[in-house]
């Protein structure tokens, strides 16, 4: 391994890695090569495995997939429910979201990403996969939902909201209400659309989630769910992949995969119950 360092900081003339304290850290100039390297030696990979006909009942592949637990929940339970029974060999690493979205397309580090469609990126490939609506949830015993919400009432509430990654990203909703400059009084920040329903039991506070989602937790958790008083649009979830995967056999499986369960969701979604008016 020396000799072959020793032969490229030869040819490019550079040393190519520091000690930075006790870390080894990248050269200005083997940071600008990181990337086509990386590319070049996946395009390599594809034009190899490419060519090769994917049996998914015989495979042990591993796909990456970053998403929100939203997703995680609503979907790819359903994605890994389907595949354990089809191709068991295959593998699954689920990701939360990079900061920012598009990083892991990027750098090739994943199969896919899942996200609201505001967020996807127009350098990869995407794929519609459900419409979701947005509605106000709160603990049942929260009385201020027992009537119809007025704005006024929505935004004196405290609210429980979500950002993600390290920059904090806020959700679509929060994301809207920013673009509108609507300020919510905000009283606890999660890190996870799972964490929400939570934070509302035994409380007074509202949040504002995905419809899908609140009726996946009522089932085990004491929730209320209001109209929204104001106009939140819905989102598209959207199935987003490398570029250089877009041939690839394994990659349009799963693809095919997803998609199939995404239709079989939307076609079987309905609204949460509303607060008795």
């Amino acid at each position: 391994m020396s000799a072959a360092v020793a032969r490229l900081r030869a040819y490019f003339k550079d040393e190519l890695f520091t000690m930075s304290g006790r870390e080894l850290v990248l050269t200005p100039r083997a940071e600008a090569l990181a990337s086509p390297t990386r590319e070049a030696l996946l395009h390599i990979q594809l034009s190899i495995t490419s060519r090769e006909p994917f049996r998914p009942d015989e495979s042990n592949r591993r796909f990456r997939l970053c998403m929100s637990d939203f997703a995680a929940i609503v979907l790819i339970r359903k994605v890994i429910e389907r595949v354990a029974r089809e191709a068991p060999g295959i593998k699954f690493e689920l990701m939360p979201l990079a900061d920012p979205f598009d990083y892991p397309l990027q750098r090739g580090a994943v199969d896919f990403i899942i996200l609201p469609d505001v967020y996807t990126t127009d350098e990869h490939p995407k794929a519609t996969l459900f419409d979701e609506t947005l509605v106000c949830v709160g603990c049942r015993s929260n009385k201020r939902l027992a009537r119809p919400l007025t704005f006024s009432s929505y935004m004196s509430m405290g609210h429980v909201a979500v950002r993600f990654g390290r920059s904090r990203v806020p959700s679509i909703d929060e994301w809207f209400m920013q673009e509108h400059r609507v300020k919510r009084r905000v009283e606890v920040v999660v890190q996870g659309f799972s964490m929400m329903p939570h934070m509302l039991v035994g409380t007074n506070r509202v949040a504002t989630m995905p419809a899908t989602l609140v009726r996946h937790f009522a089932k085990s958790i004491p929730l209320r769910v209001a109209k929204l008083p104001l106009p939140l649009p819905g989102f598209t979830e959207t199935l987003q992949w490398p570029a250089l995967h877009n041939n690839e056999p394994a990659s349009k499986w799963m693809r095919q995969v997803l998609l199939e369960e995404a239709a079989r969701l939307g076609s079987s979604q309905e609204e949460p119950s509303l607060a008795p008016e």
